[in-house]
């Protein structure tokens, strides 16, 4: 029997389609639309609400793969016996938004992190002098969290005395304190001409000046590094060598060299921000094992465990530095986490944080694989071990018009405005992180997809 369901759409924010889906679930759950009940047909429905046909059947087939309702050829749509995703709907976002905007590491079932988390806890609250870690610290950490940050940076940098590594608050932290030590008010900082954001924030609150250096595939040029030093002489130069944020690119060993003999040469000390070196198995030594005299060394916890671990192991370039550096992030975060530093370091220890990095590896090579199916013939820039790609936008797009599609879309990426030191191109990044599961990285890259295959003189609407 089919019911006579005559919903309404209310003012709500976010896509038509998705705020049917909702109202779906919502009756469903009230009782109002039984297991069994057949759905009026879509055209009908579509005329009921006065919205587009394809909205209708939009909302149908969401509902369907989230598995409130069945559907069968000649027989019509109807409302399944059991609905198992019915409180995953019922709790969404009520945006609807698919988020691609997060560049945080996704949180895969064999990395046990919840599971660790309680293990790891549980073994810290028993052992003796636990009250102790829960009292003020030193704002460079403890002598046992700064060994255990020596010994996992070690495994990239080669030995680090403990007197050179600080415990910190995360990367933002670091690079905040970082900038006041080396730099003064109107000084000039060499940066990728696309850069991470919180880099910038950080550079404007210094009232450094960003000097734009020219890159390519494998990261800056040298030879732009190298005039930039001459015409400008700046007391510093910031990268993410390895799976730069947000091009992906991955400066080669031979570069590294390069850039590394030039800024010794002009006095130039490195911000090396190594959130993602620990992904790649085969990426190449850091700055700092080979030129660590004048590198400032950041490896943060935030981007190949969880972005809630908010620990970074910072190796300066000398015990002096490392005192300047710790009476800074006493100024500004006063000391990292006791827990959290403390779970760090049990985790380094008895080999969970090496597991953990593997299993988000192994995901996120998974989910690369799924947007290179995804965006076949696209010209994507992306690496096997990374949590994001980088997308220059297909012409006609443009990324300001793209960014208005996708927000009405349902899709949340980030613009190259966000990046850029300068003029910006015309693309996006993707972070695929941030996606629950397989099933809703697929659908939310069908949907970039479907978007970015129709040109915008195409579109009329995005409902």
């Amino acid at each position: 029997m089919m019911e006579a369901w005559n919903p309404t759409i209310r003012d709500e924010e976010g896509p038509k389609y998705l705020a049917i889906v909702r109202i779906l679930a919502e009756d469903i759950r009230s009782g109002r639309l039984p297991p069994g009940t057949r759905l009026p047909p879509q055209r009908s429905l579509a005329k009921h609400l006065n919205v587009d046909l394809t909205t209708v059947t939009r909302a149908f087939k969401e509902a369907r793969r989230t598995g409130l309702i069945d559907a069968s050829a000649g027989r019509g749509s109807f409302i399944r016996a059991a609905s198992p995703s019915l409180a995953k709907v019922a709790t969404a976002d009520p945006s609807g938004s698919v988020d691609f905007s997060m560049n945080m590491p996704p949180q895969p079932a064999a990395a046990r992190l919840a599971e660790r988390m309680e293990s790891g806890l549980s073994r810290l609250s028993a052992s003796a002098g636990f009250l102790d870690r829960m009292q003020y610290q030193d704002s460079a950490g403890n002598f046992a969290d700064r060994a255990a940050g020596a010994d996992w940076l070690g495994r990239r940098l080669g030995p680090v005395p403990v007197q050179r590594v600080i415990v910190a608050g995360g990367a933002q932290a670091s690079l905040a304190a970082i900038l006041t030590v080396v730099l003064k008010p109107g000084d000039a900082l060499c940066v990728p001409i696309l850069t991470y954001p919180g880099l910038r924030m950080a550079a404007e609150r210094r009232g450094a000046r960003l000097l734009p250096v020219s890159a390519d595939g494998e990261g800056i040029l040298p030879d732009a590094f190298l005039e930039c030093c001459r015409l400008h002489r700046p007391r510093a130069l910031y990268l993410v060598p390895t799976l730069d944020n947000p091009t992906t690119a991955t400066i080669p060993t031979h570069r590294r060299e390069r850039i590394a003999e030039i800024a010794r040469t002009h006095g130039v000390a490195i911000i090396e921000d190594d959130a993602y070196g620990t992904l790649p198995p085969d990426a190449p030594a850091p700055f700092a094992s080979f030129a660590g005299d004048i590198t400032w060394h950041i490896a943060t916890l935030s981007k190949c465990v969880s972005p809630g671990l908010r620990i970074a192991y910072v190796a300066v370039p000398g015990t002096n530095e490392a005192v300047r550096l710790a009476a800074e992030l006493r100024a500004i975060s006063m000391m990292a986490s006791p827990l959290a530093a403390a779970l760090a370091s049990h985790w380094i220890a008895n080999g969970d944080l090496d597991a953990i990095v593997a299993a988000i590896r192994h995901e996120n090579g998974h989910r690369q694989a799924v947007a290179r199916e995804a965006l076949r013939g696209l010209a994507v820039h992306a690496h096997p071990c990374g949590h994001h790609l980088w997308l220059p936008l297909p012409p006609p797009w443009q990324r300001g018009e793209f960014g208005a599609h996708a927000r009405q879309s349902g899709l949340s990426v980030i613009l190259s405005d966000a990046f850029a030191v300068g003029p910006a191109p015309d693309a996006i990044r993707v972070s695929l992180g941030a996606a629950p599961d397989g099933e809703a990285l697929r659908y939310g890259l069908s949907l970039l997809a479907n978007l970015l295959a129709h040109p915008p003189g195409a579109i009329t609407s995005i409902v």
